[in-house]
């Protein structure tokens, strides 16, 4: 059975692109009949915040993203967070040491930063591995009596692995194929400290190993570690997982990793949730505070690096890439073939496209809900059914739940101000006689479309030789305040008559002649 994991670490927020590696994990261990599991990397407990572990799980449970195994959903292979493992890696440890693929190293920091320096002073860079290790502090060159009295002692070490000299190590990999890297070029990385606790390399891959672990899917950030992932299956004599290594999520202009610099500069979230960070107390935007629908992040997500292929028009037409994509869709399409080995750039537009066109998708009734809150918030009490009309009649304008009130509170408030640019363009000189007029056409032919249209349009702008645009959106700043909204004659049937003359009315009292403004 397919088994994958996404395995972050608490120490803060979760980026959008950590979203991303779960997600493709999570379509491609439900397109196979799989298994998905969330386990917690803490064995670095200097960088571990509070609260982190709660917001990862709140985070994927409004995405929609399932486990079947995790810290919170339990399982057979558990427990599911590294620090509740920290007992069975010494083992796994002590079997390294035994096969001779790992060596205790008693390096003090200050003694590494004296060869880092004598190396740059001859301008090179030093790295602990197979050309150097011969030349340090550790049981490769020490006596054995030497090693066992300074653990005994209780001298700090750690245990670092033991590469094998001159080799080549390949990779394989479902996105990349074959990379090969030389064991000269890789340095000798620390697995276990003296303080009881695994690195990640170490504890990665035993947990991967004990929880069956068929594939490994993860950013291309950890491809360089991956020859030692390689090496300590080897070591082990354990069967490895396949390998895909993701690529990354880049900053809009598409020089470089996306980070939250980049979302304060451009104004976008790089979190799917706000996040409030306990140390210093900012507060990071979020896509669901935003107003983000869960489904639009994830669709928008899912193409970043990856595409369904192309599809034949139904008339004939070029292939096109399908964009519009669910949950169910995207597990069906998925393949990790289709997954592209260049980085992605990151779209803010698209990203609201992708909003706007699910928010379209929402039921009339889902929207008057948020439209109705947001009238009572402002001390009004609206009629459900009228609210559901204007929600109806407004959605199509709407990309965030956060811009309905100022879309639509001009049906449930008159406007109190006008907006200056629109009065000094539209309100011309005569045009509250213009407005007069059109009040006592609304007062006295039948209220509705077609007589409207005919009094106004017809009977009195065209049959007058007037400028239909200068007189309707005249008409429009007057009842809106603002020359923005549907269809005037729409707008004033839904307002009502009396509500709309004692509008016109007030907007020529407040406005005055046009020859008469500053």
């Amino acid at each position: 059975m397919v088994r994958v994991r996404f395995a972050p670490s608490p120490t803060g927020p979760l980026h959008i692109g950590g979203v991303r590696t779960a997600l493709y994990n999570y379509l491609f261990a439900r397109q196979q009949g799989g298994k998905m599991i969330l386990r917690i990397e803490d064995t670095d407990q200097t960088r571990f915040v509070p609260g982190a572990e709660q917001y990862i799980i709140e985070a994927f449970q409004w995405l929609g993203i399932e486990f079947d195994e995790g810290v919170h959903e339990g399982g057979p292979y558990g427990p599911y967070r590294q620090s509740d493992r920290k007992a069975l890696y010494r083992q796994y440890a002590d079997q390294l040491l035994e096969g001779g693929w790992a060596y205790y190293a008693f390096d003090r920091p200050e003694a590494l930063d004296a060869k880092r320096k004598e190396y740059e002073a001859e301008k090179k860079t030093f790295q602990y591995d197979c050309t150097t290790r011969q030349q340090m502090d550790n049981s490769l060159v020490l006596p054995a009596e030497e090693v066992q009295r300074r653990i005994e002692s209780g001298e700090p070490y750690v245990l670092r692995f033991k590469f094998p000299e001159n080799t080549d190590i390949t990779v394989h990999d479902l996105i990349r194929g074959d990379v090969t890297m030389n064991s000269r070029l890789l340095d000798d990385k620390v697995l276990f400290k003296s303080d009881g606790m695994p690195t990640y390399h170490l504890a990665n891959i035993v947990d991967d190993h004990l929880m069956e672990i068929t594939h490994v899917i993860r950013g291309e950030e950890w491809l360089p570690s991956a020859p030692l992932h390689v090496m300590l299956y080897e070591a082990f004599g354990w069967q490895a997982p396949q390998f895909a290594h993701l690529p990354l999520l880049l900053k809009p202009e598409g020089n470089g990793k996306l980070s939250k610099r980049d979302g304060d500069r451009l104004g976008f979230p790089v979190f799917p949730l706000e996040w409030h960070d306990p140390k210093s107390g900012e507060v990071s935007s979020g896509y669901r505070e935003q107003g983000y629908l869960p489904q639009a992040v994830v669709n928008m997500l899912a193409l970043l690096g990856w595409n369904p292929g192309k599809r034949e028009g139904g008339n004939g037409a070029n292939p096109v890439f399908q964009e519009m994509m669910t949950m169910e869709e995207l597990i069906r399409l998925f393949s990790i073939e289709h997954i592209s080995k260049n980085g992605a750039r990151f779209n803010l537009d698209k990203a609201r496209w992708f909003q706007h066109e699910y928010f379209q998708q929402l039921g009339d009734v889902q929207v008057a809900e948020m439209l109705g809150a947001q009238v009572r918030e402002h001390g009004i009490e609206a009629d459900a059914e009228y609210v559901a009309r204007v929600a109806g009649m407004m959605k199509e304008r709407i990309t965030f739940p956060s811009e309905l009130w100022d879309t639509c509170c001009y049906f449930f408030q008159a406007p109190t101000e006008y907006n200056e640019k629109d009065v000094a363009k539209r309100w011309q000189p005569g045009m509250p006689e213009h407005m007069r007029r059109i009040v006592e056409i609304l007062d006295t032919v039948p209220f509705e479309y077609d007589a409207l249209h005919k009094a106004i349009l017809e009977d009195y702008i065209k049959a007058g030789g007037l400028n239909t645009g200068a007189i309707m959106n005249s008409l429009r700043l007057a009842v809106v305040g603002r020359t923005v909204g549907p269809d005037m004659l729409t707008l004033i049937l839904m307002l009502g008559k009396e509500e709309t003359i004692g509008r016109v009315e007030r907007a020529v009292e407040k406005i005055g002649e046009g020859s008469e403004r500053e």
